[in-house]
C-alpha cells in the first residue's frame, strides 16, 4: 500500500501494474486512488466504525476531480468520526431510490423553488413519466425504456414528446448531481421530433367551428359536465385575452379587479407583473364560470376560477377537452395556437404590434420597461374590446357586433 503525494500530475501519469493497485494520499489518511491491471482508475476512501475497516468508492477519475474526490472523502471521515456509517447511511437511502422518489426530490427541492414553469414539470411528471416508470428503481430505467415511451408520445403529439424528453433529462442530471442515482439514462436519446416552432394561425372559420364546439361541451355529459363547461371556458379566455394557457389556467379570483386582470410576477414568464383589461364580452365569460362554480345553492367561490378535480388546486391541462374538439371539428390545433391566433388577428386589424407586445406581456429591455408597464393601459384595452367585437362578428355571423355595456 504505496503512500504518495496524490496530485493531478501523478493521477495522469501513474500506470497500471500487473495487479490492481491502490496508491494512499499522504496528506488525508484512507484516501486513495485504485488502478486497475487495465488502467481503470477510481477513486475511495478507507474508514473505520465500530472496529470495522470499510472501503466506499467515490467514483472515477474521469467523473470526479482530485479536489472533489478529496472533499467526497473528508465528508465520509467526517461522518464516520461521528459514528456515522457512510455506506450504511447510503445503502439506506438508495432503498428509496425508486423513480417515484426522484421525482418527487425533483420537484420539492429543485423545480418548484427556482422554476416559474414548475408546474408544466409536475403535469408531464404526472401524467406521462409516473405511469410508465413509477415504481420501478430509477437506475433501472434504460434508454430502450424511454425510446418507447417517447415513440408513443410523438405518434399523437411530436412536440409534447419534446418536452417530456427534456424534463426527463433534466431530472436524471439532477439526480447525478444530488447523488440519487449514478448515470443519465436519457443520454443519446435522440429527440423523437423535430424540435421547431409551431406557426399555426387558426382561421375564422377554425375559429367559428372551435367556438361552436366549446359552447356544446358539458351538453352531452351529466357526469361531467361541469367541469366540462369551465374547461371551455378557459379555453375561450384565453383566445379572448391572448395570454399563456398556465396564467389563464392558475387565474385566481382575488387577481380580478372590476375590469382588470392582475397576474402577479411569480406566475409570469418575464417576472413582471401583468395587467390585462377584461373586455365585456371576457367578463360575460368569467361571470359565467362564477355561476357554475356558485351553483344553485350559491357555494363559496373556490380560490381558482378554474379549479381542478379537488377543487383546491387549479386546472393543470385541457389536453383532453382539446382532443375532444378536434374530433367534433376535425381541426388539428393545440392550446398555445389560441394565444398565437389572438396576436395574429390583431395585428391583421390594424393594431399596432408595440401595443399587441405589450398584451403578451414580451420580455422588454432597456431602463424605460421598469416605468412603463402602465403606460400601454388604454391602448391594450382598446385593442381587446376590439378584438373581442371581432370575436364576436366571426363566431355569431354578424356583420357588426355592438359594444356591451
Amino acid at each position: 500500500m504505496p503512500k504518495v503525494d496524490l496530485n493531478a500530475k501523478f493521477v495522469q501519469s501513474v500506470k497500471p501494474q500487473k495487479k490492481r493497485e491502490e496508491y494512499f494520499d499522504s496528506a488525508i489518511p484512507g484516501f486513495c486512488l485504485r488502478v486497475s491491471e487495465r488502467g481503470h482508475k477510481t477513486w475511495g476512501v478507507y474508514y473505520r466504525t465500530h472496529d470495522k475497516l470499510h472501503r466506499m468508492a467515490l467514483g472515477s477519475v474521469d467523473e470526479r476531480s482530485l479536489k472533489e474526490a478529496r472533499n467526497a472523502a473528508r465528508e465520509v471521515l467526517r461522518s464516520a468520526f461521528d459514528d456515522i456509517d457512510p455506506l450504511e447511511h447510503k445503502k439506506q437511502e438508495r432503498s428509496a431510490d425508486t423513480f417515484d422518489y426522484l421525482a418527487n426530490e425533483y420537484l420539492e427541492r429543485h423545480a418548484k423553488p427556482k422554476k416559474r414553469s414548475w408546474q408544466e414539470d409536475e403535469r408531464i411528471i404526472n401524467t406521462d413519466l409516473l405511469p410508465a416508470f413509477g415504481g420501478m428503481k430509477a437506475k433501472d430505467v434504460t434508454r430502450r425504456d424511454i425510446r418507447a415511451l417517447l415513440e408513443r408520445k410523438a405518434k399523437t403529439a411530436p412536440i409534447m414528446a419534446i418536452r417530456i424528453r427534456a424534463t426527463l433529462r433534466k431530472m436524471y442530471n439532477w439526480g447525478v448531481q444530488n447523488d440519487i442515482v449514478e448515470q443519465n439514462p436519457v443520454h443519446l436519446v435522440p429527440l423523437p421530433a423535430k424540435n421547431r416552432q409551431r406557426d399555426r394561425v387558426l382561421t375564422e372559420e377554425e375559429i367559428k367551428s372551435i367556438w361552436k364546439a366549446l359552447d356544446a361541451e358539458g351538453t352531452t355529459s351529466k357526469a361531467h359536465r361541469k367541469r366540462q363547461r369551465i374547461t371551455a371556458a378557459s379555453l375561450k379566455l384565453r383566445l379572448l385575452t391572448a395570454q399563456r394557457g398556465g396564467e389563464v389556467m392558475n387565474m385566481e379570483w382575488s387577481e380580478i379587479d372590476g375590469d382588470w386582470w392582475t397576474i402577479p410576477k411569480e406566475k409570469t414568464k418575464n417576472g413582471l407583473s401583468h395587467r390585462v383589461p377584461l373586455s365585456p364580452f371576457a367578463k360575460r365569460i368569467i361571470d359565467e364560470v362564477k355561476a357554475i362554480c356558485e351553483g344553485p345553492e350559491k357555494k363559496p367561490l373556490p380560490q381558482y376560477l378554474f379549479p381542478g378535480p379537488s377543487g383546491k388546486a387549479p386546472m393543470t391541462s385541457p389536453g383532453k377537452a382539446i382532443q375532444r374538439i378536434q374530433v367534433a371539428t376535425g381541426i388539428e390545433f393545440r392550446g398555445h395556437d389560441l394565444r398565437r391566433t389572438a396576436a395574429s388577428m390583431m395585428t391583421g386589424m390594424g393594431i399596432p404590434r408595440l401595443t399587441v407586445s405589450k398584451i403578451l406581456n414580451h420580455v422588454e429591455s432597456g431602463v424605460t420597461a421598469v416605468y412603463d408597464r402602465h403606460s400601454y393601459d388604454i391602448e391594450k384595452r382598446k385593442a381587446l374590446e376590439d378584438w373581442a367585437r371581432k370575436l364576436i362578428m366571426i363566431v355569431s355571423d354578424l356583420k357588426e357586433a355592438k359594444t356591451e355595456a
